[in-house]
């Protein structure tokens, strides 16, 4: 598949991850339908991430730090809802995260 619209779509997956984790956070009614957009946003990033490494470089250890973020931000809701961490601030963490994700994926330090 074309890189660019891979790319786009894994950006798309993003957003709609960012809002349903508004939604999920800071939303009063409607949660369980941001909760399914959280769900499927965060398969499709990382079907798509995989589809971008079609194979995924062993001797390099980026991808595997993605993945405990990828895992990090789909855990973020239970966190705020069993009072863990207070909603603010799973949030920021999340976007503290995916920050750090994209740096990783675009510069692949290590």
């Amino acid at each position: 598949m074309n890189p660019l619209v891979l790319h786009t779509l894994h950006i798309a997956s993003a957003l709609a991850l960012f809002g349903s984790l508004g939604a999920i956070f800071f939303g009063g009614s409607g949660k369980k339908g941001a909760s399914a957009l959280h769900g499927i946003s965060l398969v499709a990033l990382l079907l798509i991430g995989f589809a971008i490494l079609k194979k995924p470089p062993m001797t390099q250890h980026w991808w595997m730090v993605k993945l405990a973020i990828w895992l990090f931000i789909g855990a973020a809701p239970a966190l705020a809802k069993r009072n863990i961490l207070p909603p603010w601030m799973a949030f920021t963490f999340c976007l503290v995260a995916a920050g750090f994700a994209a740096w990783l994926g675009y510069t692949k330090p290590f």
